[in-house]
């Protein structure tokens, strides 16, 4: 296990240099100067150098990219060409309610797709596993923004249940902070979980037809406990695979979900970032995500050793 260890560490490192690398080629090669946005319209040529000149943007490419490495090794992911201030700071309180809507979101994936999935391989080829294989196909072909965009005019438009947008700390308040998140939880969860209960649906209906099932089954032990302790438990190694992808796509998918309902996260950020060619904070932002996919990657893969001792990686 610690050689395995080592070696996923290694590809860690080499992963996040080559995403800072390429990502740092990107925004150097697309067409826009941030210089000319921060000048704003009439500006003369003369302050547009001048800030090219204060944004270090005027030296030469492995200029530029030599001190953004520097940075780095520093802990110093650079200055907000937009913002005026550490790009560190900048994600730093935005990070927050990102990992919130994906905790949300990731909840109610990991609940609702293990829970409609299991439902369904118990009652396979019945109206119930249709009605759940049905849903389960619906929330795979829904994008999350228009689904947004129906949730936001269902249960706040017409219902007035729930808040259209926004964002509460919860440390302000734990129950406006959960009401401001169901939404956009829910529609950034809906593909997730039709993905998970089908993967959930299969593969617990091969384990409930194996020999140890039916010998589960036939030793008297209750349905439930069968379904649970055994078909369940067995299914966990596919079911966390689906967890572990679903976790990256639903920080990828905040990007957009976070657009649609004002939330100040770390995906309208970027959004923004992205429009005003605020180089760094694109940086900042695509390096940190890129951490924690790399992260979550490793966490899922050491998971597969501790729920199942028969994996081996020396």
């Amino acid at each position: 296990m610690g050689s395995y260890v080592a070696r996923r560490l290694g590809a860690t490192v080499l992963v996040l240099f080559l995403v800072t690398l390429i990502s740092f080629s990107i925004m150097h090669m697309v067409p826009g100067d941030p210089a000319v946005v921060i000048a704003g319209v009439g500006a003369s040529a003369d302050q547009v150098q001048r800030i090219r000149e204060q944004f270090g943007l005027d030296a030469p490419f492995l200029v530029r990219l030599g001190r953004w490495y520097a940075g780095l090794l520093r802990g110093d992911l650079g200055q907000s060409i937009l913002l005026g201030r550490s790009v560190a700071q900048a994600i730093a309180e935005r990070l927050p309610a990102t990992l919130a809507l994906a905790a949300v979101a990731f909840g109610l994936t990991a609940v609702l797709g293990v829970v409609l999935g299991t439902i369904a391989a118990v009652r396979q080829h019945t109206w119930v596993d249709q009605a759940v294989m049905t849903i389960a196909v619906v929330g795979v072909s829904l994008p999350g923004f228009w689904l947004g965009l129906i949730l936001i005019i269902l249960f706040s438009v017409m219902l007035d249940w729930l808040p259209a947008g926004g964002y509460v700390p919860f440390a302000q308040s734990p129950s406006a902070w959960l009401r401001a998140l169901v939404l956009p939880g829910a529609s950034l969860a809906l593909l997730q979980i039709g993905l998970l209960a089908r993967i959930t649906r299969s593969t617990v209906a091969e384990t409930l037809r194996q020999d140890y099932v039916r010998t589960a089954r036939a030793k008297g032990l209750p349905a439930w406990g069968v379904v649970g302790r055994h078909a369940l438990g067995n299914a966990t190694i596919p079911i966390m695979t689906v967890l572990g992808i679903s976790v990256s796509l639903l920080l990828s998918g905040s990007v957009v979900v976070s657009t649609v309902f004002s939330i100040p996260g770390l995906g309208r950020l970027m959004a923004i970032a992205i429009l005003a060619r605020d180089y760094p904070v694109i940086q900042g932002g695509l390096l940190i995500t890129a951490l924690m996919f790399v992260g979550i990657n490793l966490a899922v893969d050491l998971l597969y050793a501790w729920l199942d001792p028969r994996i081996r990686y020396d």
